[in-house]
């Protein structure tokens, strides 16, 4: 089979980034299944993995959501057989998804949604995963309880990236009013056209920022972008009793005293837990996708994919984590999978 990755870290810029080779392909054993990959998406893991790639000769494939048809299982698979249609992000911890022929947990893996095409497909899995269990675990929000949630309000900081993208539908889903964050006019229309009521610069202080729309405090804020640039004003603008979710690690140390007067929560959200540590609930991630395929199909949720770089190869890999790497990516990458 063919998978395309790297031998060791370098600079996007690098002539020959990405290696493309042939190797043998995986056996399904346990709980794996085998999965032929159709289509992928990259996601900023991608290009994080990469620059932390050891320097010990190992070819490293990277690739966190993909799309695919089942072509084998593991003795103890029971949620799949050969011939389904799937959609996932793996394991963070296990080789990824840039390849032709992929093994992953059957417990992180969900029917695909129908109406989508495997490359339009794979853009959703990782960034839903992350905006889901960052709203409806860490963050407490109630999805269901829309009438309630009308009255509050959620702080989504960098709204026209992945995670932002379905963040945004995933709040109005579940009746809040949602306020975001952009700065150019192609990511302004892109968040507005996903469902935000109300839009923000995040090249100003947050904080006048909302007042200039008359907001003081918000109930919850989604953090996407840069921990340690935002901590202390979204410590001064979180409601008493609010909650806090980021999925960015924090290079500095923060005062968190400046959330003890309000009893405000502080949080993380890693997609990558439950596989990581094989948690006794990984299989709510089956159950999420599931969920969401569904959402999907019936037209609840819109496909975040704002942009397609054709069949996945060492180019067009390296073009993707370029654009990503530049902070200017609206929505998700998608692509085909590796041509035969």
């Amino acid at each position: 089979m063919k998978a395309i990755g790297i031998y060791k870290s370098a600079p996007v810029e690098t002539d020959g980034l990405f290696t493309q080779i042939e190797t043998d392909a995986p056996v399904a054993e346990g709980r794996d299944i085998l999965v032929r990959v159709k289509g992928v998406a990259v996601n900023p893991v991608d290009f994080k993995v990469r620059k932390g790639k050891q320097d010990d000769g190992a070819f490293k494939v990277l690739g966190w959501d993909a799309a695919g048809v089942v072509e084998a299982v593991g003795e103890d698979v029971t949620l799949f057989r050969p011939g389904d249609e799937v959609w996932y992000a793996g394991d963070v911890t296990r080789s990824g998804s840039n390849t032709q022929l992929q093994l992953v947990d059957e417990r992180i893996v969900a029917p695909k949604p129908k109406s989508l095409d495997f490359a339009a497909a794979a853009a959703l899995p990782l960034t839903t995963i992350t905006a889901w269990e960052a709203m409806f675990d860490r963050l407490l929000i109630d999805r269901k309880a829309v009438d309630a949630n009308a009255n509050k309000t959620i702080l989504i900081i960098g709204g026209a990236g992945g995670v932002g993208s379905i963040a945004i539908q995933l709040a109005k889903l579940a009746g809040l009013k949602v306020i975001t964050t952009a700065s150019r006019p192609e990511t302004i229309a892109w968040v507005k056209k996903l469902g935000a009521d109300q839009v923000i610069n995040h090249r100003n202080p947050l904080d006048e920022e909302l007042a200039a729309i008359d907001v003081v405090n918000v109930d919850y804020i989604f953090c996407t972008s840069e921990t340690d640039q935002y901590f202390d004003v979204m410590a001064t603008v979180i409601a008493p009793q609010g909650r806090i979710v980021t999925i960015t690690e924090a290079q500095e140390n923060h005062n968190v005293d400046l959330l003890k007067a309000k009893s405000a929560s502080f949080s993380y959200e890693f997609m990558f837990t439950r596989s990581m540590f094989q948690t006794a609930d990984m299989i709510e991630q089956h159950k999420l996708l599931a969920t969401v395929a569904q959402l999907v199909d019936e037209g609840t949720i819109t496909n975040t994919a704002n942009e397609s770089f054709g069949a996945l190869s060492p180019e067009s890999l390296q073009k993707a984590h370029a654009l990503l790497e530049s902070g200017k990516a609206i929505g998700k990458i998608i692509f085909d999978g590796i041509a035969d």
